[in-house]
C-alpha cells in the first residue's frame, strides 16, 4: 500500500505505524533505538517524503556538522519531524513545467538533455551523476532533447 506519512501516522491502523517504526529501526546502527541526525533525511525519503537537506537541517534546529554526525534521536522525536516535512509545500506539475520552460530556447516543448543534466548537477539540491543518469534514462530523443512536460510527468510518478 502507498500512504502519506501524516495520514498513516494519524489515521492508519497500527501495522502502518509499526512499519514506520521498523523502517526507522533499520537505520539504527548501534542498537540503541536511535539514529544519527545525518540519517534523518534518508529515513524521511525511505518513508516517501522528499525534503531538501536544508529543510531537514532547519527541522533539526540547524545543528553543527559535529552534531549531525554525533547527535542521535529516537522514533518518538522523529515522528513530529516527519509530520513537519509532510506539511511542507510541494512543487506542482505546473511549477516544474514553468521552471523548465525557461530553458526551452526554441519554444517547442523541449530542452537539451545536456543542459538539463548541468542544471540538475549544479542548481538547488545538487544531484550526483548516477542519480541524474537514473532520472534521465529513456528521456532523451534521438537529437538529445527532452520533452519537458513528459519529463515532469515521469519524475512526479517516480
Amino acid at each position: 500500500y502507498v500512504c502519506d506519512a501524516v495520514l498513516c501516522y494519524h489515521a492508519a491502523p497500527a501495522p502502518v505505524f509499526f512499519d514506520f517504526k521498523e523502517a526507522f529501526g533499520l537505520f539504527d546502527r548501534i542498537g540503541d533505538s536511535q539514529v544519527a541526525y545525518n540519517q534523518v533525511a534518508d529515513i524521511m525519503r525511505a518513508l516517501g517524503q522528499n525534503p531538501t537537506n536544508k529543510d531537514v537541517t532547519k527541522i533539526l534546529g540547524n545543528p553543527s556538522a559535529d552534531d549531525m554526525a554525533n547527535k542521535r534521536l529516537n522514533f518518538d522525536a522523529f515522528l513530529p519531524m516527519l509530520k513537519e516535512v509532510d506539511a511542507l509545500p510541494k512543487g506542482t506539475y505546473d511549477d516544474y513545467v514553468e521552471g523548465l520552460r525557461v530553458f526551452d530556447k526554441e519554444g517547442n516543448g523541449t530542452v537539451m538533455g545536456a543542459e538539463l543534466r548541468i542544471v540538475l548537477s549544479t542548481l538547488g539540491e545538487k544531484m550526483s551523476e548516477p542519480e541524474i543518469d537514473a532520472l534521465m534514462a529513456g528521456q532523451e530523443d534521438e537529437n538529445g532533447s527532452v520533452h519537458y512536460e513528459a519529463f515532469v510527468k515521469h519524475i512526479m510518478s517516480v
